[in-house]
Formats: structure tokens, C-alpha cells, sequence
């Protein structure tokens, strides 16, 4: 499901990229260009339905943050 949901998500106008990291806690960032961008990604069918297997079958649970990336840097 993880891999359908990047699929997808790739395909939304909007979308600037995923992370994702897994070693005990799971964690999993995406990028959206705007608030609309993210309120159309939280209204997707197949998104709502992942979501709600997740609730049911996968996950005892989970956060949601959405914060504005100011800027990035490194090596």
C-alpha cells in the first residue's frame, strides 16, 4: 500500500517529493507545494481508503504535522 500511496501521490498536482524512513519507528515526510495542494491529497478516494485500512489493520497510531519547510542546506 505504501508503494501504491508514492505512486499516486507523485501524480498530484502539487507534490515536490517523499522521504521515508523505517528502523523500529517508521517515519514518512512528503512535500507539497501549497495547503491546496495538501487539502487535495487529504480528499484523494484512494488515499481516504488507505488511510482507513491503516486505522483498521495496520497502525495502533499515527500523527499528522504539517509544517512550512523554510529552507534546507547540508553536505
Amino acid at each position: 500500500m505504501a508503494a501504491r500511496m508514492v505512486a499516486l501521490a507523485t501524480k498530484q498536482p502539487g507534490f515536490l517529493g517523499i522521504e521515508s524512513a523505517r528502523e523500529g519507528l517508521g517515519i514518512t515526510v512528503s512535500y507539497w507545494a501549497s495547503l491546496e495542494a495538501i487539502s487535495h491529497w487529504k480528499k484523494n478516494a484512494e488515499h481516504l481508503e488507505a488511510q482507513r485500512l491503516g486505522h483498521q489493520q495496520w497502525y495502533a497510531s499515527f500523527r499528522v504535522r504539517v509544517a512550512k519547510v523554510e529552507r534546507e542546506y547540508g553536505i
